[in-house]
């Protein structure tokens, strides 16, 4: 099943054309976008996911999204969809077409959850480190690279991947020129030493994570610590736990890293989840 809703609220056919081919978004990958995970119908960190849509707008100089037309598209979606459990609810929002009248194009729509990823919140993943190629001091330097913004340029973030796929893995994660740990293609980065959380800052050109944020939030109200600060890639092997955050993932393990076997943090990967949820109970 897929909903698709244009921003002016309207239900829209998902296998009708609806896109110009000459928008900009499509021609450049001139745009941004969202995912929210929906559970139940109730959306999941709308609130942080419209905050982050706002930031990436004014990193692409984009007019700023309308927040109530986009809360109205989303309810127009939510409403629409039949199935229980949950679905992807992405938002795209571009510059519209290149020969237009400057009008940005914008949707949003629900999605099934791909069997695929259902699978790795179970079993774990095996992932690989990548580099990014940049080092992270330039990001203060060169905001023309958007780094940190969700654009959706993501070749590179697919083709990362790609990559992984073909070496046996199922994840990325992307470290910074310097060797520090940035992010994955589409999660964050979290470890788990003790009873203390660690998770990369923004700064470093990453994306602010919204599932990562609601973690860290039910984790401190549990009486754990919680630290965003650069981290380094021989911390990830000696950590308690490596684990992947994102919408649609949760929070998934990572069992095997460049290779290597570690060490089996079931235990730990559950209460972890049962702390994220705990955020929605």
């Amino acid at each position: 099943m897929r909903v698709l809703a244009m921003l002016d609220g309207t239900l829209a056919d998902p296998e009708a054309a609806h896109i110009r081919v000459d928008d900009l978004g499509l021609m450049r990958g001139d745009g941004i976008f969202e995912t929210v995970l929906v559970v139940d119908g109730k959306p999941r960190e709308l609130g942080p996911h419209l905050d982050r849509l706002a930031r990436s707008a004014a990193m692409l100089e984009l007019p700023a999204p309308d927040r109530a037309a986009w809360e109205r598209c989303v309810d127009v979606v939510l409403g629409a969809w039949r199935e229980p459990g949950e679905m992807a609810l992405k938002l795209v929002y571009t510059r519209g077409p290149e020969f237009g009248d400057g009008t940005p194009t914008g949707f949003a729509m629900g999605l099934p959850i791909g069997e695929k990823t259902l699978r790795n919140r179970v079993t774990g993943v095996r992932a690989v480190t990548l580099d990014r190629g940049y080092d992270p001091e330039i990001v203060a330097r060169a905001p023309w690279l958007l780094l940190g913004a969700k654009s959706l340029s993501y070749a590179v973030n697919m083709a990362a991947l790609r990559y992984a796929e073909a070496n046996d893995a199922e994840e990325a994660i992307f470290l910074a020129a310097d060797g520090s740990v940035l992010e994955g293609p589409t999660s964050n980065v979290i470890i788990a030493q003790g009873h203390t959380l660690r998770t990369t800052p923004p700064s470093s050109g990453i994306l602010r994570g919204t599932t990562q944020g609601a973690l860290f939030r039910a984790a401190e109200q549990a009486g754990w610590v919680t630290k965003v600060e650069p981290l380094t890639l021989a911390e990830l092997p000696e950590a308690d736990g490596l684990f992947l955050a994102s919408s649609v993932r949760k929070i998934t393990r990572v069992n095997t890293l460049d290779g290597v076997k570690l060490p089996d943090v079931t235990a730990l990967h559950t209460e972890l989840n049962a702390l994220y949820e705990s955020e929605y109970a």
